[in-house]
């Protein structure tokens, strides 16, 4: 994934550490020239570009490519400015997910109601994106049991003909191993229901299905029959 980071502290290297090593492209934002001289030298031969700039800034917004990042974070030390710059990225460059280091926990309830994913810890945003990290247009949702498990969702084709699955009962779909549907979203009303073995799957529905890890790619074809 491409990845942008607004601030580059001790937060921000270590966490572009992470991600880098798991094989992501990074790019990291800072303001001050001797931490971002610091920063370029600590992640020298990694995957990682540094930006000397302010993030709260859209020119540096822009020059950082965040119109194509697939997640913006922002772990300054400065609420404020994690606040502006995720907003600048999801409001002006479309970006599909922010989340944001949060120093003050009073300031957790207004990210959260401008759509911001608020956290404060640095392993828990790198297992964030981690989780996130698609199989075609499977997602993780949430591991379980240290790894063993995972909730996984996976939107249907919404074309007539396109998903193999569409019009049978549930009870008729042949699941890989360790695979269970738990619920589906109806397309057309939105609404969450149970998975039951009579329900019959419709163009655009969304599957949640609890699945052990290895079985998502064989879940991934069998639902969408690729």
């Amino acid at each position: 994934m491409y990845i942008v980071l607004n601030g580059g502290g001790k937060v921000a290297s270590a966490l572009a550490r992470t991600l880098t090593d798991k094989g992501h492209t990074v790019v990291v934002m800072e303001r001050r020239e001797e931490i971002a001289d610091k920063l370029a030298s600590e992640l020298a031969g990694r995957n990682a570009i540094i930006i000397l700039g302010d993030g709260c800034d859209a020119d540096v917004l822009e020059e950082a490519g965040v119109a194509r990042a697939d997640v913006f974070v922002a772990v300054t030390g400065e609420d404020d400015d994690n606040l502006v710059s995720c907003q600048l990225a999801l409001i002006s460059f479309n970006v599909p997910r922010a989340i944001s280091r949060v120093n003050n926990p009073k300031n957790l309830q207004i990210f959260t109601k401008l759509g911001i994913e608020a956290i404060s810890s640095t392993m828990i945003i790198s297992r964030m994106i981690e989780e996130e990290a698609t199989i075609g247009d499977l997602h993780t949702l949430r591991t379980l049991r240290r790894g063993d498990l995972a909730l996984v969702e996976i939107k249907l084709s919404e074309e007539e003909g396109m998903c193999p699955i569409v019009g049978k009962q549930i009870k008729d779909i042949k699941l890989p191993r360790q695979v269970k549907l738990v619920a589906v979203v109806n397309a057309e009303s939105g609404d969450a229901d149970i998975a039951m073995p009579d329900m019959i799957l419709s163009c655009g529905d969304i599957v949640i299905a609890l699945a052990n890890p290895a079985q998502e790619h064989a879940l991934q074809k069998v639902l969408k029959g690729e």
